[in-house]
């Protein structure tokens, strides 16, 4: 954002202006970088960077598994390279099953470093196209356009030559699909954090309206809030049957090696599981194969592939009362975060405080119901290739138990406020007429 603005006068005296001037060549010469070659190698490089540690991890869990026993380096770095087309929508066959789930969690660390780099990119350009004061005054800047459209094209670059290398007749990856995620991430996130690198986000920002900005915040918080609740759920569960998944990696008959590779992959599952817990507690549950559902009613299961993470499940048949109000706990969740939204942001006006709490539950339930669609998909041969939860039925709940709260919430605050300012000129009418007059 200092390469949009004004440069501070400079202080004279001898040596300040000397030491200013170089200062400020520094700041000029790292925010005027060339912008095709900054924003396209940046792509590059957020593209690369997680296929590196992909591919690393994937060697040493092969020297972790078998000493370099069996196989072969290349075959380990293929593995790597398949787990982060898997991370990008690519699907895989491995041994004649087609693999569609995502693993979100590596999705996650590619999109956190898309952020990261797009924001350095931002930093290194922002010195091109119009300043702050001619932007103020409409003055068109495409830097960021042109810049996010650079970053999308050189992360797929790197998706789709990563495809054609670690493919096998065997293998077949889809490429369509890792150019969608890349140009997804690319411009969905890498866009977003080059804008505040650069800091035009801090120009445009303040022209959406406040509440299209309320609602967007109150949605956040409902969902970060969700998460927090939906782990809790998930750790309750693993700890209460925490003996089951000690059974399941006892009988793996497996060595600290495999443990270890086991922990990571769980952890890169964590995000598909939360999203399980939160269908779970929303009411439609999901299904974990073909002709099974776990939900807060009843838990029809069949067999499972043993992994450790699946002791989570709760038992099969009818469940106990207490289940059924769960579904509540969206419905608290999302009337306490409007509420206390509306407490730290007063809005006297009725219809204000509602729309911001309704909109935001709905968004939020909107938002929640697109990620649910990437938490499943195949995971294995016969009845695994149909995991995930209930899409359609969490986008209902979701909106509807989200929204409601919301309202709720905003609507209570609200009246609490709106009443406590009348009592305030109450109290105060009748100091007034108790005070001795002027004759």
């Amino acid at each position: 954002m200092t390469s949009l603005q004004s440069p501070p006068a400079r202080r004279s005296g001898p040596g300040r202006s000397g030491a200013a001037s170089d200062a400020d060549l520094r700041r000029r010469l790292a925010t005027n970088r060339p912008l095709v070659p900054t924003a396209t190698l940046g792509g590059i490089i957020a593209a690369g960077a997680p296929l590196l540690v992909c591919m690393a991890a994937a060697v040493v869990g092969w020297f972790l598994t078998d000493a370099g026993g069996e196989g072969a380096p290349s075959g380990a770095l293929r593995v790597g390279a398949h787990g982060w087309l898997l991370a990008h929508g690519s699907t895989v066959a491995v041994e004649g099953v087609r693999i569609t789930a995502m693993p979100l969690g590596l999705t996650l660390l590619c999109a956190w470093v898309v952020w990261r780099i797009g924001h350095r990119v931002g930093e290194s350009i922002s010195g091109h196209g119009p300043d702050a004061d001619r932007i103020a005054d409409g003055a068109r800047d495409l830097t960021v356009p042109y810049a996010a459209g650079l970053f999308a094209v050189g992360y797929a670059v790197v998706g789709v030559l990563t495809t054609s290398i670690a493919a096998t007749a065997a293998s077949s990856p889809a490429p369509a699909r890792v150019v969608l995620w890349s140009v997804l991430l690319g411009l969905g996130v890498g866009g977003p954090a080059i804008a505040f690198g650069s800091g035009r986000a801090a120009i445009w920002l303040p022209a959406v309206p406040t509440a299209v900005r309320d609602a967007a915040l109150v949605a956040r918080r409902i969902l970060a809030c969700w998460a927090l609740v939906s782990l809790v759920a998930l750790v309750a569960a693993l700890v209460l049957d925490f003996a089951t998944a000690a059974n399941v990696v006892s009988q793996l008959h497996a060595d600290a090696g495999a443990v270890l590779l086991m922990t990571a992959l769980t952890l890169l599952l964590l995000p598909n599981a939360l999203l399980f817990s939160s269908a779970y507690l929303l009411g439609p549950g999901f299904t974990v194969g073909t002709g099974t559902t776990v939900s807060t009613t009843a838990v029809v299961l069949g067999p499972l592939p043993m992994f450790p993470l699946l002791a989570a499940l709760p038992d099969q048949g009818s469940q106990p009362w207490w289940t059924d109000w769960l579904m509540l706990t969206p419905v608290l969740l999302a009337a306490l975060v409007a509420g206390r939204l509306q407490r730290d942001r007063p809005v006297l006006a009725w219809d204000r405080a509602a729309i911001r709490g309704c909109a935001g539950g709905i968004g939020a339930g909107v938002v929640l119901a697109l990620l649910s669609v990437f938490a499943g998909g195949a995971v294995g041969p016969g009845r695994m290739q149909d995991v995930g939860p209930y899409t359609f039925d969490v986008l209902l709940h979701a909106i509807t138990s989200f929204g409601i709260g919301g309202v709720v919430g905003a609507l209570v605050v609200c009246w609490w406020q709106r009443d406590a300012d009348g009592r305030v000129r109450s109290a105060l009418r009748a100091v007034r007429v108790r005070l001795p007059r002027r004759s």
